[in-house]
């Protein structure tokens, strides 16, 4: 249910923000603004703009598949299948789960920007805006949840486990922030999916021993 409210926020405010651009630039990430005026709250709201439709519903894709309970009503208890990072949430802490795992998404969103925010406070020219940072850190939680799930890397059609590429989009994240020129906020994706990985671990240190035991059973 939660990601269901995260996703139909975002597409309202996005969708606002389409119609009127003044709500881009009063709410955008711009660390230049945020060192000088104080504005931190763009940090989190700049996690619910977005450039465009393609972008809007690339982000609202890929957070419903890898973190919405898809599973059926009755399948829920036996958790038959992967529950979605949200179902994950819900069961392992009852009652606070959908609380903890909304809390998880909007701090996600505030940690994907602060690596950007430390590298261009000096820099008017670079702002940026959408969910990719807190959608990544869903992928990567999806990833330490179940490693071994197939995955694409961009639109290559090749299956490839989650854990490998998990490793190669944490280096491309790297490398193109480092190149820049894009336009595309690099930065913020590695530090979600970082943030993503390390969070559960913090909350459920079994998490480890199941990531491994399921690599180990991978490479048998």
């Amino acid at each position: 249910m939660i990601t269901y409210l995260i996703i139909g926020f975002t597409v309202l405010i996005s969708y606002q923000a389409f119609q009127n651009h003044e709500i881009i630039h009063k709410f955008k990430h711009w660390p230049y603004a945020e060192a000088r005026r104080g504005e931190k709250y763009r940090w989190l709201t700049a996690g619910f703009l977005h450039a465009d439709w393609m972008h809007l519903m690339f982000n609202m894709l890929t957070l419903y598949f890898f973190g919405a309970d898809q599973r059926p009503p009755q399948y829920k208890a036996e958790s038959i299948g992967f529950p979605g990072v949200e179902g994950w949430f819900t069961e392992s802490f009852p009652g606070v789960g959908p609380l903890l795992y909304l809390a998880f998404y909007l701090v996600a969103v505030v940690v994907a920007s602060l690596g950007t925010f430390a590298r261009h406070r000096d820099n008017p020219g670079f702002a940026s805006i959408g969910a990719s940072g807190a959608v990544s850190a869903v992928l990567y939680a999806a990833i330490l949840m179940h490693p071994t799930m197939s995955l694409y890397l961009f639109f290559i059609p090749i299956p490839i486990p989650g854990f490998i590429y998990g490793v190669l989009y944490l280096w491309y994240s790297s490398h193109a922030s480092r190149r820049g020129g894009d336009g595309i906020d690099h930065l913020a994706h590695f530090y979600g999916a970082v943030f993503g990985f390390t969070f559960p671990l913090l909350i459920e240190p079994g998490l480890l021993k199941q990531f491994i035991v399921q690599l180990q059973l991978w490479l048998q």
